[in-house]
């Protein structure tokens, strides 16, 4: 039996416990992916939101601010790539002013600092790309971009380094109440915990309802994206229009990595599983996208994806005891600015858990982490003593993004290493440039096959039923 178990390791889950391994408990998170970072963590739009959206007073209001301003010391302390480029939040008509004041006044009211709204004649100084019928925008100083997987495996690793153990392929099958907490059945076997965290994305309602009568409905709604070479830079501050009822709507955004994003759509569909992109979808953002950028170069996208968030009815985080099921806890509808308040939604989260359980903080806790060295951002004398040392960084494997072999062996033998063609992809990039792929997973494929040790025709793209290989055209 162990103190607490967390469902979910995207980075709602993972910042949890992270937090919580600064204290005295024994700490389990169990997820039906076969890695951290696979779900709605994966495919977002990589912001740090400066707050200006949320309705004042409500949860997501409170943990963006919170998470926004401690973000960029957490990069540095856990060493993943952020970028404090700055938002513009676009108004496209005279008449829409009092809906961008409107905006700015309820930024002010959340604590949004350094908010302006800017004229015609500045914004385009700014941003000489924008389309003609912009009149004006919000200025946003505070926000930023960043890697979400690079914050997602960051978090993950240091509460691994800080003794929280991972569990994957457990999909939870059942959660049943004992006399000293909850038994948590999964296709790995069952655990029991004195405190469960339900932290499962769009799946947090089904947990959810294993536990309570009073039910919960989450909605999935997707997000069609398009992603840009790096050739194709147009703009070098994140751009949004001014929101809907749907969301902060499509934006155009530079990504930590030289990228541009175009996205993301925003339709809810019933089934919680599906990622696919449409045609239909991708249109859309594009016209969207194009109406704010001026000759946008979308015949330059290398990839598409889409994501998928989970919206509570009640348009907040919910995070909370569950009435009737002491000792169970929901942190559900995380959706935007979800990656954002990750950091502040781990504190809050380890909070009501060291109150319930009367915690003790540790005296050892490893606050840092390092991250898996770049040799491009070394000097020409460094990178060469580097490959002197070991010879497997002067093997480059992906062209496209100039990773060597050395990166993908340090992706694959950290704690909570990569397992699949994808796990290295999340963690060094390795098939995330132009080429997607098309040339070096092979070669990343062996090396796998070879460090795990493992037939290659057991690796896989993202964890099992999705092997790549069938079988062999030649034997001997």
């Amino acid at each position: 039996m162990v103190d607490i178990i967390i469902i979910g390791a995207g980075v709602s889950g993972s910042a949890v416990a992270r937090e919580l391994s600064r204290y005295q408990a024994k700490i389990l998170v169990l997820d039906k992916e076969e890695d951290v970072c696979c779900g709605t963590s994966k495919a977002n739009s990589a912001i740090v939101h400066g707050g200006f959206d949320a309705e004042p007073g409500t949860l997501k209001a409170k943990l963006n601010i919170r998470g926004s301003r401690v973000m960029e010391q957490l990069s540095k302390d856990l060493d993943f790539h952020y970028d404090r480029c700055g938002s513009l939040v676009l108004c496209m008509a005279e008449e829409d002013r009092p809906k961008l004041r409107r905006l700015y006044e309820k930024g002010v009211a959340n604590g949004v600092k350094e908010l302006r709204i800017i004229d015609a004649q500045e914004l385009r100084q700014m941003e000489p790309n924008l389309c003609d019928d912009a009149v004006a925008a919000l200025w946003v100083p505070s926000g930023a971009i960043v890697c979400p997987f690079g914050l997602n495996i960051a978090m993950a690793e240091n509460a691994a380094a800080n003794g929280a153990e991972f569990v994957f392929n457990a999909e939870v099958q059942n959660i049943t109440k004992t006399e000293n907490g909850w038994c948590v059945s999964t296709t790995q076997g069952a655990f029991e915990a004195k405190v469960v965290i339900n932290a499962a994305g769009v799946h947090a309602g089904t947990i959810h309802n294993l536990v309570s009568d009073d039910k919960m409905t989450i909605i999935n709604r997707r997000g069609d994206y398009y992603l840009l070479d790096k050739t194709a830079k147009c703009v070098s501050h994140t751009i949004f229009t001014l929101p809907n009822r749907m969301g902060k709507g499509v934006l155009v955004s530079p990504t930590v990595h030289g990228n541009t994003i175009v996205g993301p759509t925003a339709i809810d569909i019933p089934d919680p599983e599906n990622t696919a992109t449409t045609a239909a979808g991708l249109q859309q953002a594009g016209q969207k996208a194009s109406y704010m950028v001026k000759n946008l170069p979308l015949r330059q996208v290398i990839t598409s994806f889409a994501g998928l968030r989970a919206h509570h009815p009640d348009d907040d985080f919910i995070i909370e005891e569950v009435e009737g099921a002491p000792g169970f806890i929901d942190v559900a509808g995380i959706e935007s600015p979800g990656l954002s308040a990750s950091p502040a939604i781990g504190e809050y989260v380890a909070e009501i858990v060291r109150d319930l359980l009367k915690l003790e903080e540790k005296e050892n806790f490893i606050s840092t982490r390092k991250g898996i060295l770049n040799p491009s951002e070394l000097s020409v004398e460094e990178r060469n003593d580097l490959i002197r040392e070991n010879p497997a960084y002067g093997q480059i494997i992906c062209r496209c993004e100039s990773i060597s072999e050395g990166e993908i062996l340090d992706a694959i033998h950290r704690p909570l290493g990569a397992r699949s063609l994808d796990g290295v992809k999340r963690r060094v990039r390795a098939g995330m440039g132009r080429c997607q792929g098309g040339f070096c997973a092979p070669r990343v494929m062996e090396i796998l096959a070879r460090e795990l040790g493992v037939n290659p025709l057991e690796v896989t793209k993202e964890g099992p039923g999705s092997e790549l290989l069938v079988g062999k055209t030649k034997e001997g």
